[in-house]
């Protein structure tokens, strides 16, 4: 599965919803601020105008560009840190306590069948479901564990 079809699972109104889930002070933070304004060619970058250009993003996303993909994924999740963390402590994936855990490591054991309905029952409630659809997708693609896009529809 590639990250672009994720998206198109969650459909164009759900990542227009993620859209509104980026913290800027939160990209400032982890130095993704200027590289995510750039890949989203805007020349000034704040919530607004981010959110005035997500239909634009959309269609990039739906055509392909899995570069956007990623760094769309990446300023929406590091907006919503403790939710990484807290997914990973329930999945009992080591991690550094900020989330990211070691790339040389096979954290994927820990993705049993079932996990993904598994986190979403447990965190959509008090954290915008499309962020935890989001994390899930993006979580299964970095591990090479999804085949297909979850989208929380039983």
């Amino acid at each position: 599965m590639e990250l672009t079809d994720a998206y198109k699972a969650l459909g164009q109104s759900r990542f227009e919803s993620l859209a509104g889930a980026v913290s800027i002070g939160a990209l400032k933070t982890y130095s993704v601020y200027e590289s995510f304004k750039v890949r989203i060619h805007l020349t000034k970058l704040n919530r607004q105008r981010l959110r005035r250009a997500a239909p634009r993003l959309w269609d990039r996303i739906s055509d392909g560009d899995g570069d956007l993909a990623r760094d769309f994924a990446q300023a929406v999740l590091v907006s919503n840190i403790d939710l990484i963390v807290n997914v990973l402590d329930f999945l009992e994936i080591p991690h550094d306590g900020n989330g990211f855990f070691d790339k040389d490591a096979d954290p994927g054991e820990k993705l049993s069948d079932g996990w993904q309905q598994r986190v979403f029952d447990k965190f959509r409630e008090g954290n915008t479901p499309e962020v935890v659809l989001l994390y899930i997708n993006h979580l299964g693609w970095e591990m090479d564990k999804l085949d297909e896009p979850f989208t929380g529809d039983a």
